[in-house]
């Protein structure tokens, strides 16, 4: 399946978006792991739904080398007893996650990293769109007790300075209004660099998912501290 858009040099986008990013910092349907052979959810297991587009699904490389997949094993490797559900859609937009929502939540989760905006950006979409979309994806999470870890994405720099700052806003007000956590730039260390990526330029190989993996995996340490702190101080 192709992304949705093309462009002559997609890697100037990325070069644009690192630029910006490093100052502001200083995706093909739902495929859960349990596929993999993974065994039936135990009491202490604590199930993580990756909620995103391509970037999350893992677009042209293999599932066990995807971000979830590559996550599950750096957590396990710590000593947790987790399951990372990949609910990644290639182009999906925030509306497009908002609305499939429902059915991404079959299985029960106790936490979720929401990523979404790279494809709002490459359109161009108003960012307050993207905005109430993330927003009703955040709330919907927050009324069924589920911890969030909302990714932040930049934007492409073609569309001027003013749609930038609007679009980088949006994350971390978002998730002060919903107190979730917050990871500002899921492509840190990553955009702009050939080697890490796929000859589309936006997409990282399985190399560079690892990078992100490495550079995300305190905030999903945090994010299983919350998970844990609820269970702690819920009845049984």
């Amino acid at each position: 399946m192709r992304h949705r858009f093309d462009f002559a040099s997609p890697r100037l986008i990325w070069t644009w978006v690192l630029a910006f990013a490093t100052a502001a910092v200083a995706f093909l349907g739902t495929q859960d792991l349990a596929a993999l052979g993974e065994a039936p959810r135990g009491k202490d297991e604590i199930v993580i739904l990756a909620f995103g587009d391509s970037l999350t699904a893992g677009l042209h490389i293999p599932p066990e080398k995807s971000f979830p997949a590559q996550l599950q094993t750096a957590l396990r490797e710590k000593g947790y007893p987790v399951r990372v559900l990949n609910s990644g859609v290639s182009g999906d937009t925030a509306a497009d996650g908002l609305a499939r929502l429902d059915w991404s939540l079959d299985e029960k989760a106790d936490g979720a990293i929401v990523e979404f905006g790279a494809n709002d950006a490459l359109r161009g979409l108003d960012p307050t769109i993207t905005e109430h979309a993330l927003g009703e994806i955040l709330k919907a999470l927050k009324d069924r007790h589920i911890e969030v870890l909302l990714a932040g994405m930049e934007s492409p720099r073609n569309w001027g300075q003013d749609y930038t700052v609007a679009f980088r806003a949006m994350y971390p007000k978002l998730a002060q209004e919903y107190g979730t956590l917050f990871y500002p730039f899921f492509l840190k260390d990553v955009a702009a660099v050939q080697k890490l990526n796929l000859a589309d330029g936006l997409h990282p190989s399985p190399e560079g998912v690892a990078i992100i993996v490495r550079n995300i995996l305190p905030e999903a340490e945090k994010l299983i501290a919350r998970i844990r702190e609820k269970r702690a101080t819920s009845p049984s």
